[in-house]
C-alpha cells in the first residue's frame, strides 16, 4: 500500500495571534497550556513591551510582556477560548493576523504540531 504524503501547509492556513500579559510568568504558563493542547505550535514570549492606551476614561502607560502565537487560523476560536479563560485582564488583547508567505518546512511544522481540527 503506497501512502500519499500530506500536502504541503498553505501559508493562509495559518495566522498569528498576539496577546499581552503584565507578567512573564502568566504569560509562559499560558504558552505551556497551549503548546500541551497542541492549539499552537509556538509562542514567542517577549518582555520589555511598553503600551501605552486608553482604559476607563484615562491614558495607561504600562509595561507589559508580548505573547507572539503561531497557529492554525481554524484554531482561533479555541486559542481565544484558552486565553480568555485563562488571562487575568478585564479585556485581554487577543488579536490574529493572517499569513501572507512562510518557509514551506516551517508551515509543515506548524500543521504537524497543531490538533486536527
Amino acid at each position: 500500500m503506497i501512502l500519499n504524503p500530506p500536502e504541503a501547509a498553505s501559508p493562509g492556513d495559518f495566522i498569528v495571534v498576539f496577546v499581552t500579559f503584565p507578567d512573564a510568568d502568566l504569560a509562559a504558563s499560558l504558552a505551556k497550556t497551549l503548546v500541551t493542547e497542541k492549539l499552537v505550535a509556538c509562542v514567542n514570549i517577549l518582555p520589555g513591551v511598553r503600551s501605552v492606551y486608553a482604559w476607563e476614561g484615562k491614558v495607561c502607560d504600562e509595561n507589559e510582556i508580548l505573547c507572539v502565537i503561531k497557529t492554525r487560523r481554524v484554531l482561533f476560536g479555541a486559542v481565544r477560548e484558552c486565553v480568555t479563560a485563562l488571562h487575568p485582564y478585564q479585556v485581554p488583547e487577543i488579536i490574529a493576523l493572517p499569513l501572507v508567505e512562510g518557509n514551506a518546512p516551517y508551515l509543515d511544522w506548524l500543521r504537524d504540531e497543531t490538533r486536527t481540527p
